[in-house]
């Protein structure tokens, strides 16, 4: 599985990295992604609880290979931190696999790489 993600301060950057040495997948930034298998979506939530403009463009195209969705964000948003992942997992019908503040803690890692682990067992299966 790929992970690919959209950053906008490099969070997502960085907690996409971090999973992907943990893990040994590839880490894509959405921009330079074309996806022709399944893919974790990584991506940032804008301001009050908006899904990112080019996270959107994005899945127009290319959800078919979907397989979940991490969000970044800040606690400060209260209960629009990380909604992106939300709309999303309820419009492509996907796992909101994680909700993350700003680049992510170890368990956060640890809960995503677990999760992927958990992807790649059922798919060998």
């Amino acid at each position: 599985m790929q992970l690919i993600y959209d950053t906008l301060t490099g969070n997502t950057r960085r907690f996409t990295l971090k999973v992907a040495d943990c893990t040994g997948l590839e880490a894509v930034a959405l921009a330079e992604a074309d996806p022709r298998g399944p893919y974790l979506l990584l991506t940032y939530t804008f301001g009050s609880g908006v899904l990112p403009d080019s996270t959107a463009a994005f899945l127009r195209r290319h959800s078919p290979w979907l397989r979940g969705v991490v969000s970044s964000g800040s606690f400060h948003w209260g209960e629009n931190f990380g909604r992106a992942g939300d709309v999303i997992a309820g419009q492509y019908g996907v796992p909101f696999v994680a909700r993350v503040n700003k680049s992510g803690s170890a368990a956060d890692v640890q809960a995503v790489a677990a999760w992927l682990s958990r992807q790649e067992a059922d798919a060998a299966d």
